[in-house]
Order: C-alpha cells, then structure tokens, then sequence
C-alpha cells in the first residue's frame, strides 16, 4: 500500500505509516560510489536555515556522531503527511513533534530529514551534522548516501495547493545543496542503492533526477501529487539560482509562445486595418448618396 511520509505532532506512535520509506540509519553502500556528472561554477548563495536549535528545546537526546558521504549530488522531496493549516510559528513544535516520534516511537539516533521548509519559506535544519556537509540521512530507503532530504511542512496530495514560498525555499535550498558538487536540479544522476526496499535492488545503479520526489526512489505516495507536480518548475527555478540557462525545451517553449504572441500581434493589426478600411468605404458611399440641392444627389468630383 503506498504510504505517506510522516504524521504530525499528535501522530508521534503512527510512524509506523512510514516505516518502509526510511530507514532507521543510513548503511554503507554496496557498490563504490558513482561520480556525479558536474558543470564548472554553477553554484547558488546559501539561503537562511534555521539552526535545530530553535525547535529541539529539551527534548534533544543523546545520540552517535553524524555520518557523512563525499558529497550530495542528489536531493529528495518529501511531505510531511501533517495539517496544513498551522501557524508559521508553530512550526518548530511540528518539527519537535517529528523528531520526538521518530527517536522515541521509532528508536531512531535522530529526526531522518536533513532540512524541513514550512508554508512560509522559512528552512529549518533537521538532521545534525552541518547544513553545509554532506550529511547522510535517513529519509529515502536505499539512497540516503550522497543525497539530502528536504521535507515540506504538510501534506500535498492531488488538489492541494503547494505555497509559493515554499516552493521558492526548496528551490534555492535544491539550489545551494546541489551546486556544492556541482551538479544540475535538472539533470539526471547515477546513485547506487543500498537497500533492496527500495525501487531497486541493493548494489543496482539507478538513473534518477537530481532533485527527485520520494516516490522516485521509493515505493510510496510521498512527497504527494500536488508536490511532486511542482518539482520540474521547482527543477527549473533552483537551475536558475544556479545561473544556469534554460534548457532545450525550456527554450523552445519560450520560442514558441513568443511566436503565438507575434502571430496575435499581426493578426490584430490585420483586423484592425480591415476595419478601417471598411469604415473608410462606408463612409464614401455614404458621402456619394448624400443629398445636394432641391433634394437632388450632388454628384461627388472625381
């Protein structure tokens, strides 16, 4: 049965719901790792996170050193499978939540998503290590390694509208994550699975986005329709960010609205000048009936 991500506060005990798509720890990889395909100096400014400092309070709990990979060529999106109709204040105590039902009901060492975006825009950093370091999560079963996990605050399946500054937040989050390495939201990378959970068996080489949905690597319902929709405009703004140009068909697309809207242009000239052309005609067959005087038709000069 396919599965959301993960519950809210409330939900702490009902992360059974998402039991098959993470993994409790990340496990070293099956194969070397696959050398991400790169492009020289497309990078993206780091945009403000806030430190777990903010939501953990004192329900923070001892836990092993993070772990960490070469780099992050990859970023999975997922939801949160949580209300959506809460305060952006509220949104540390929801991510204090996760990470309490996670590291009690589950026995995990830490919350599974490296960074956590709320309604607002504002990121939020999950799992510890460093924003800036390759940290491996456990968010993806089967491609925690040399990936990161960006949750968004609730829960967007089909018909659900997805916050724009949310979408802007995951973005330039995508944005900054992948240009450390170098590599394009747009493209597609090699990430070797580790778990045979996942959508391919452990030790396989899979070709996957760059910045992929949940359900891309895992058999599940998360990010939800509604974000998963969103992720190729998402792609294209974080490749922005990047400085990078629009691809081919980005381009074309671009040409061809631009020739639809020349081809608009022409044609309301065309009606226009027909227009006035009528207007003029009417007007001299007018002024050639035209009455002179005694009621006789004046005839018009030639």
């Amino acid at each position: 049965m396919l599965l959301g991500c993960l519950p809210g506060v409330a939900a702490a005990v009902a992360l059974v719901l998402c039991a098959y798509g993470v993994e409790r720890a990340a496990e070293p990889s099956a194969a070397a790792p696959v050398p991400a395909r790169k492009a020289a100096a497309y990078t993206a400014a780091r945009p403000p996170i806030v430190p777990r400092t903010a939501w953990v309070g004192d329900a923070g709990r001892e836990q092993p050193p993070p772990r960490y990979d070469d780099e992050v060529v990859a970023v999975f999106v997922h939801h949160t499978d949580s209300p959506n109709d809460y305060d952006c204040a509220e949104a540390p105590a929801h991510i204090r939540g996760l990470y309490e039902g996670q590291t009690t009901a589950r026995d995990w060492d830490d919350i599974g998503y490296n960074f956590l975006v709320d309604r607002c825009g504002i990121i939020y950093e999950g799992r510890a290590g460093g924003t800036g370091r390759p940290v491996t999560g456990a968010h993806t079963q089967g491609f925690n390694h040399r990936s990161t996990g960006i949750a968004a605050l609730g829960t967007f399946t089909a018909g659900v509208p997805v916050p724009p500054a949310m979408e802007r937040a995951i973005a330039a989050l995508a944005a900054w994550k992948l240009g450390l390495s170098g590599t394009d939201p747009r493209s597609d990378v090699r990430l070797v699975s580790s778990n045979g959970g996942s959508r391919y068996a452990a030790g396989t080489t899979a070709m996957l986005p760059a910045l992929a949905g949940h359900s891309d690597g895992f058999m599940t319902s998360c990010p939800g329709a509604a974000l998963q929709a969103r992720l190729p405009e998402i792609r294209e703004t974080a490749a922005k960010l990047q400085g990078r140009r629009p691809d081919a068909a980005d381009r074309r697309e671009q040409q061809r609205e631009a020739q639809e809207k020349a081809q608009e242009g022409a044609e309301e000239k065309a009606q226009e000048g027909a227009e006035e052309k009528a207007q003029e005609g009417a007007e001299e067959k007018a002024q050639e009936k035209a009455p002179g005087e005694n009621g006789r038709i004046a005839p018009v000069p030639r």
